[in-house]
């Protein structure tokens, strides 16, 4: 392929990236929070139906990365885990719409890099250089000021944003000490594969249990809303479009310039956000929010300097 098509490809995935993951956060957060659909487990349980569908067709039919089979049960056991943190980290993101502003919501969600390197020592006992550790003080203490700045604060919300953000770090720890051998490891839209329908298994005793109203509230609000089974169904597909384009960017870049790309697309979604949901943001919650974004950065620069 000639440079001039790789970089027309590589910025077609990003904006497919861009527009996919952000668009899952505004349409939860219009669903959750502004039409009436309050059932956050049964929404990651359709994302999770959609995304073991699709990946089938993805995989299996379309061929669109090679089909990795599972080896042995030990591996099985391992994805299963693996599922059922990543389960808690979406469900409680979701949970945490329906309380906080996106703007927040991002901001909690962008000290990821706090959680995975607490993590990744307490599991390995592996340290990081000084500096790499002192570049997380800005993270963290950027969503401290941020809070504060918050006229939307909600201490559940924010309790159950933060529980998503650590669960989410603590699944990307977990799945390199689990399926770190050669012969277990599995490229991300695999993982998906499998992943997907151990979720739905175990989201839906969790749905009739905690949620047992849903399809009574759901099909009320599809009589009162035609357009509500579109939103569901899209919200779902779009889902499975920020995991299918994640790995695709990060097959054909870097795994800084994904960085960077991350650190960018948190910032356009709270600025999106903003815009359409018109929630009140003040400029100690912006100060606050831009000091934990240069922190990521700054702890990317040097893990990528002193690994």
């Amino acid at each position: 392929m000639s440079s001039k098509k790789e970089n027309l490809l590589i910025f077609t995935l990003v904006i497919l990236w861009y527009s996919s993951n952000i668009g899952v956060i505004l349409l939860n957060k219009y669903l959750l929070s502004n039409y009436g659909f309050k059932f956050p487990i049964f929404l990651t349980m359709c994302h999770m139906a959609a995304c073991a569908v699709l990946s089938y067709v993805s995989i299996v039919l379309l061929k669109i990365t090679p089909h990795q089979m599972i080896k042995s049960r030990p591996q099985f056991i391992k994805i299963a885990t693996l599922s059922v943190v990543f389960c808690g980290s979406v469900v409680g993101g979701n949970i945490s719409l329906r309380y906080l502003a996106v703007s927040f919501n991002q901001a909690v969600g962008a000290t990821t890099p706090f959680f995975t390197a607490l993590f990744a020592y307490m599991a390995t006992l592996k340290r990081e250089a000084w500096v790499t550790y002192a570049a997380l003080v800005p993270v963290v203490a950027g969503v401290v000021i941020a809070s504060g700045g918050e006229p939307s604060f909600h201490f559940f919300g924010f309790i159950m944003c933060l529980s998503a953000t650590a669960a989410r770090a603590f699944k990307s720890v977990l799945q390199g000490i689990l399926l770190s051998s050669e012969g277990e490891k599995l490229n991300s839209m695999n993982l998906l594969l499998y992943m997907s329908p151990i979720a739905v298994l175990v989201l839906l005793p969790a749905v009739l249990i905690m949620e047992p109203d849903v399809m009574d509230v759901t099909m009320s609000l599809g009589r009162e809303h035609k357009s509500m089974w579109l939103l569901l169904l899209l919200n779902s597909f779009t889902a499975y479009a920020a995991n299918l384009s994640n790995f695709l960017v990060t097959k054909h870049t870097s795994a800084l310039t994904l960085q960077v790309l991350g650190n960018a697309k948190g910032a356009v979604a709270v600025v999106i956000s903003i815009l359409l949901f018109r929630n009140p943001v003040t400029v100690v919650g912006m100060a606050g929010y831009t000091i934990t974004v240069l922190g990521v950065a700054a702890y990317g620069e040097t893990k990528r300097r002193f690994r």
